[in-house]
């Protein structure tokens, strides 16, 4: 997909532990990590799903990363126009090779827990409002995510178990593919 970015920091090992740079905002080989303005951290459980999460308005861009554990982090591009619309890409993440993921803003994010606890955590370039929270179904059969939890496993909130789906939804989003 055109926009979302897998990152893959050098990681310096030995026997102590490790130390990983998780954010420089000049960081050459990702233009643009400039702009963030919150910081959040999620701990979840096995099999808990959370999303597809996006905010409306000038939208919101997202540097995901887990500290903890390991989980299937999804993104759902949802920018009209876009040849992708509707589609979807699935990146592991985790405490070992600290990947993370740069969710530009025209897409839906969430994950999926696969350890026994995760934490996640992410930059964001706007602050939370609930006037501008959205999120479409994580189950919606027209976008079709492959989850890698059985759906009797999954725990969702009622938030994201209500969503609508992306057709429901889609005649009233701001993003727009710029191609």
């Amino acid at each position: 997909m055109d926009g979302p970015l897998l990152v893959l920091p050098v990681v310096h090992g030995d026997s102590r532990g490790f130390f990983v740079e998780t954010f420089r905002v000049d960081d050459p080989a990702v233009p643009g990590l400039g702009g963030f303005v919150q910081d959040n951290h999620s701990r979840s459980s096995r099999g808990v799903v959370r999303g597809m999460h996006f905010a409306v308005g000038d939208g919101i861009a997202k540097l995901v990363r887990c500290a903890r554990g390991t989980i299937v982090d999804v993104v759902v591009d949802i920018r009209r126009g876009s040849p992708s619309f509707g589609g979807w890409e699935a990146f592991t993440l985790d405490d070992r090779d600290h990947a993370q993921l740069l969710v530009p803003v025209g897409f839906a994010h969430g994950f999926c827990v696969l350890s026994e606890i995760a934490d996640v955590c992410y930059k964001q370039t706007g602050y939370y409002d609930p006037a501008t929270d959205r999120g479409i179904a994580y189950d919606d059969p027209e976008i079709g995510i492959d989850w890698p939890i059985a759906p009797d496993e999954r725990v969702v909130s009622d938030r994201d178990a209500t969503a609508p789906r992306l057709a429901d939804v889609a005649a009233d989003l701001p993003f727009v593919y710029p191609g």
